[in-house]
């Protein structure tokens, strides 16, 4: 049993350093929490594409509220909002038959944000985390016994992406992971996307299960078991549904999180640029609007993500709200940017 233990923490010690070997060799921007890219000096604007920890001015604010009141003001018709909640995944699907896997680029920013997601790292959480309760009974209600098959269950070392998309986050882990013993569970609600991310040349049903899940459905059941989870990963997905069940969805996954287990987010932050250009008549509810293909996006506070995984009963590590200067230098365009950035953690 000794020499398994070894086994395993020198292949996560070696996939760690691949990575951090990998990642020297980048020219990737500064290893630090949400960048470390500061603007000094105003001329310098239009030297990076992207500028870190920009601070908004009291009238930036009030500028930025007005115009998001202005562009709210005139909301969709009542009869014409079902449909962008009921057929939600219709229009997804949609959006990967156009665009396939060339609309969103890799996030390789993920390890530096999140090294959670990191074999290596669950070993502290896994040390102050009480044995009996990594592998917990199934809730009663739950179809899943625990004498079933099911995929990645001899990992020691579980992770799952809700809404993957075409797997602008998957592979990155996925090329990670290998050679470790962890496993990867990534779903969608559209089984297009899902297709893509099968098709993929770095798809490895070894270490990755991909499956068409619609998380809103509370009915739907998972391929694995309650508190069987170490980190759960939504990035850019809680912010497409609608504001009403979000809270649900966030309850529903913590359960599927071990004790000691964390919760990482990445959402679009109140007044980021994108939420400002949307044109009056686009706006379902507060903060929450309709593009023009039909997809939905709601624009959150760090009060609203602090109170979602707060009552889900998972402990605040980290709430940050990113705000960064973004810079189209062809064109000489400046855009302000606002993200979300969050860990929570179900207590041991």
């Amino acid at each position: 049993m000794h020499k398994q233990w070894s086994i395993s923490v020198l292949k996560r010690a070696s996939a760690f350093i691949r990575f951090y070997v990998r990642l020297k060799s980048t020219n990737a921007r500064p290893a630090a929490p949400l960048g470390s890219r500061i603007l000094t000096n105003p001329e310098d604007v239009f030297k990076h594409n992207m500028w870190d920890h920009v601070q908004w001015t009291e009238e930036d604010q009030e500028a930025a509220r007005q115009k998001a009141e202005e562009n709210s003001s005139i909301r969709l018709p009542l009869t014409e909002q079902d449909k962008f909640d009921t057929d939600a995944s219709q229009y997804w699907d949609q959006f990967y038959e156009v665009h396939q896997d060339k609309f969103f680029k890799d996030r390789r920013w993920l390890f530096l944000e999140f090294p959670e997601l990191l074999p290596s790292s669950a070993e502290k959480r896994r040390t102050n985390a009480c044995l009996s309760h990594q592998e917990a009974a199934p809730e009663p209600n739950e179809t899943v016994t625990r004498t079933s098959f099911f995929p990645g269950e001899h990992a020691s070392f579980r992770i799952l992406e809700v809404g993957c998309g075409v797997g602008n986050s998957v592979f990155p882990i996925v090329n990670t992971i290998k050679n470790t013993d962890s496993f990867l569970y990534c779903c969608d609600f559209s089984p297009r996307a899902i297709q893509l991310v099968k098709d993929h040349p770095d798809y490895d049903e070894a270490v990755c299960h991909a499956f068409v899940h619609d998380i809103c459905v509370e009915a739907a059941s998972f391929p694995f078991l309650p508190q069987s989870l170490d980190v759960i990963l939504a990035v850019f997905v809680l912010s497409s549904i609608h504001p009403q069940r979000m809270q649900r969805v966030v309850n529903q996954l913590s359960t599927y999180l071990k004790h000691g287990g964390v919760f990482l987010f990445r959402d679009y932050g109140r007044y980021d640029f994108s939420q400002l250009r949307f044109k009056k008549g686009r706006c379902i509810s507060d903060n929450f609007y309709t593009r023009g293909d039909g997809t939905c996006v709601y624009f959150f506070t760090k009060e609203e993500v602090h109170d979602l995984f707060s009552k889900a009963g998972l402990e605040e590590i980290q709430n940050l709200e990113d705000k960064r200067l973004q810079v189209n230098r062809g064109k000489k365009v400046v855009m302000r940017r606002v993200w979300m950035q969050s860990k929570y953690r179900k207590p041991s």
